[in-house]
């Protein structure tokens, strides 16, 4: 009797973050389709906006890929103050085409690691009630909903 051996073939296209250093004229695309479902009202983002982000030393863009798609991002940016370092998580998204898949995780872990790498400090975001998803990944990652105002006013 002869045996058969099976091959099994998985699909599996390479996900990774990166952090962004350079304006590339495709990720401003994806960038751009991320922003219009994180918000009602997107800003687009120009490429001197981005260009001004990837070159500060205090802005970390970072993107999940998956095969050459942007599937989602976050941005980490820190300042120091007279309290010690500190550490603002903004604009988080992951496209709703794949969602569920973690990555909203992935790209926090992914910043906190980096935190961690850069000595630590405190971490802070912000997130709408109505982001439920959202609000139970942060609880999930061990941020407390801290009682205070914030307090926001546009300068034009």
């Amino acid at each position: 009797m002869q045996s058969e051996t099976l091959i099994f073939v998985f699909d599996v296209m390479q996900e990774e973050i990166i952090e962004l250093t350079t304006c590339d004229e495709a990720y401003l695309e994806s960038l751009n389709r991320l922003l219009a479902q994180l918000t009602s009202a997107p800003v687009p983002l120009t490429s001197d906006a981005l260009r001004e982000i990837v070159s500060s030393p205090a802005s970390h863009l970072f993107v999940m890929r998956v095969g050459d798609t942007v599937a989602g991002m976050l941005t980490l940016g820190s300042y120091l103050a007279p309290t010690g370092r500190k550490y603002w998580i903004e604009d988080v998204v992951v496209d709703a085409a794949a969602r569920g898949r973690s990555y909203g995780r992935r790209l926090l872990d992914h910043a906190l690691s980096f935190v961690r790498e850069q000595g630590g400090g405190t971490v802070m975001l912000t997130s709408r009630p109505e982001r439920v998803a959202a609000n139970a990944l942060y609880r999930s990652a061990g941020f407390i909903l801290k009682q205070t105002n914030v307090y926001h006013k546009k300068i034009i």
